[in-house]
């Protein structure tokens, strides 16, 4: 089994203080390890921003959190800021796993950052507690991906990156089975699948990870099925839609042309993938860098991208996009402003992209992208039909349900009715608070 490798090699220490600047106002970005799981399945590191040795310990004018591989490569981003405006930044990464609690119980205790970084499901959620300002001008959004805007009455969010989801496709497996790119639809899925086992039996045509729910959230919704109904307030996951969707993507598993496995099974996707274990791999951008860093061991020309079949052909899918927010408790909101518009500007979103592999939410960002143009048009395609998901902060506890059951299906310890029944049973019980809100008329 390959070693997992998470991509980050960031390593030592990063100033992030403006040259000739004085000794208080530097800052050192440091990389710890906290053992925790990051966006893709793997141990990353986190940001602490500390004084310089030295020097006195001097406050930073601005705080700013985000979750990641975004807050991780974050300090990149201050320097350009810090020379231009003189205001120093301490900067702290945050784990995806904890971040929901923690950012609740930073607005509790008054401890918010200045700046913070939020999945467009939870803007709403924090719009509405008060933890966030509104814009000060809707021209903030100007030239962003329209479907990239969080789902809010009045505008609390500068969408920052977005993250569809395409195939990443092996050219010259495919072009052996007669396929010059992947099929576009469902059906012809299957024939391609078919094609590639024929002539390499040993080996798989999809890698869908059992902890990783998105393939199956996409299904759902490019069968036109919503996972919730009743204002959000319950499961619908039995209906047609759900059982044609679930169906179907067991049927891959059960046929062969996906492993059962894990991505803890899978450690080095990017691996497996170029060594030809598969030949679809349903990702995101930041899988973009892995390739580009790793060409020695699978060249541009054998590895394309296209947009995610569906069951009549590409339709609009679920992301998770990201957006950045001005909290309320922020003492300095003209300067926190200013950070965030620097850090959403198309240059600091193109310089992301060269670093994370994050895609700009400015479609002017675009042009100046570090990636061939083939690659990354499906990847804009995409980004213009965003399905709706779910703005609710128990959505995320949902997704976990629809992992373990999903599982289980697939390893034949469910049938698809008895699995679809269970998530709506799940989903119940977990939105018996926000039901019992809204039916109270005490939530909107």
């Amino acid at each position: 089994m390959l070693k997992c490798f998470n991509g980050n090699d960031m390593a030592g220490t990063m100033r992030v203080a403006p040259a000739g600047a004085p000794c208080h106002y530097a800052r050192v970005a440091r990389m710890t390890t906290d053992a925790r799981i990051g966006r893709r399945g793997f141990v990353v590191g986190s940001v602490a921003v500390l004084a310089t040795a030295g020097c006195a310990a001097h406050p930073a004018d601005l705080s700013f959190w985000a979750m990641s591989y975004q807050g991780d490569y974050a300090p990149f981003l201050m320097t350009e800021f810090t020379a231009a405006t003189g205001l120093t930044v301490d900067v702290q990464s945050l784990p995806w796993t904890a971040s929901h609690e923690k950012l609740l119980t930073a607005f509790a205790g008054d401890a918010l950052p200045d700046v913070l970084m939020l999945p467009n499901g939870w803007v709403d959620e924090f719009a509405m507690i008060g933890a966030i300002r509104p814009l000060p001008s809707r021209a903030m959004l100007d030239g962003v991906f329209p479907g990239a805007v969080p789902d809010t009455r009045t505008p609390h969010a500068v969408p920052w990156s977005v993250a569809p989801r395409v195939q990443f496709f092996r050219r010259d497996l495919l072009a052996a089975a007669g396929w010059d790119a992947p099929a576009r639809d469902w059906d012809g899925w299957r024939r391609m699948a078919t094609a590639l086992k024929r002539r390499r039996p040993d080996d798989y045509v999809f890698l869908f990870l059992l902890n990783w729910p998105d393939d199956l959230l996409t299904m759902f919704t490019q069968v036109g099925g919503r996972v919730l109904r009743e204002r959000d307030t319950r499961g619908n996951f039995a209906t047609p839609e759900g059982r044609f969707a679930l169906a179907y993507y067991m049927s891959l598993f059960d046929d062969g042309f996906a492993p059962v496995v894990a991505s803890t099974e899978v450690q080095d996707q990017f691996a497996a993938f170029a060594q030809g274990q598969f030949a679809i791999w349903n990702s995101g951008p930041t899988t973009l860098l892995d390739m580009r860093r790793r060409s020695a061991e699978l060249p541009q020309d054998r590895w394309g991208t296209a947009r995610i079949a569906g069951p009549g052909g590409p339709g609009a899918i679920s992301t998770r996009d990201v957006s950045l927010c001005v909290s309320t408790r922020s003492r300095r909101p003209g300067d926190a402003w200013a950070l965030l518009r620097h850090c959403t500007a198309p240059a600091s979103e193109q310089r992301f992209a060269g670093l994370i592999g994050s895609l700009p939410a400015r479609e002017a960002a675009w042009s100046g992208m570090p990636f061939p143009t083939d690659v990354i048009a499906p990847f804009a395609a995409q980004a213009r039909a965003v399905a709706d998901s779910p703005s609710i902060p128990e959505w995320e506890q949902i997704r976990e349900q629809v992992t373990l059951y999903a599982e289980r299906a697939i390893r034949g310890l469910l049938s698809v009715e008895e699995t679809l029944v269970a998530l709506d049973a799940r989903a119940d019980a977990i939105l018996a608070k926000r039901r019992a809100l809204v039916q109270a008329g005490k939530l909107t």
